[in-house]
């Protein structure tokens, strides 16, 4: 009877090591899901503006938008849903300053723990809430709108 034995090189074993500590290529990307600020709309849901990412949330929209006001975000989330698909909500409002007249506030929500994309988790009983918010026609809000 033979006896087979064989020596595995330094190469492949460094591929085994490596290839199970690698990441999932559908790893999530990291999202702060501390609550800034949150409102309550007319049927009761409860929808969170979370600190977010660069992506959505408080930090997309402040820096992207120049919307840096919780109160401008929860104006609209107090009124009833403007438009709707399923989880998607969309709330509208108005900023108006007799100097620069009228802009029109959006903002756009989800009702679910999760993204529509699957990307992001907002965790077990909690809600993703605000994406974005911006001031429809134009890509920043104008200085006086978070005064």
């Amino acid at each position: 009877m033979k006896k087979i034995t064989g020596i595995i090189s330094p190469v492949a074993a460094a591929t085994l090591l490596l290839a199970g500590a690698a990441a999932p290529a559908s790893a999530a990307p990291w999202l702060n899901k501390k609550v800034k600020c949150s409102s309550v709309d007319p049927d009761g849901r409860e929808i969170p503006t979370l600190i977010g990412n660069a992506e959505l949330g408080w930090n997309h929209f402040t820096g992207r938008h120049n919307i840096r006001k919780c109160d401008i975000v929860n104006i609209p989330l107090g009124s009833k849903v403007d438009k709707k698909d399923g989880a998607n909500l969309e709330y509208w409002g108005y900023a108006t300053n007799r100097a620069h007249g009228t802009v029109k506030i959006v903002v756009k929500a989800r009702y679910a723990r999760k993204t529509d994309d699957g990307r992001y988790d907002a965790g077990s009983g909690k809600k993703i809430g605000v994406i974005t918010a911006y001031c429809k026609g134009m890509q920043k809000c104008p200085n006086w709108v978070n005064q």
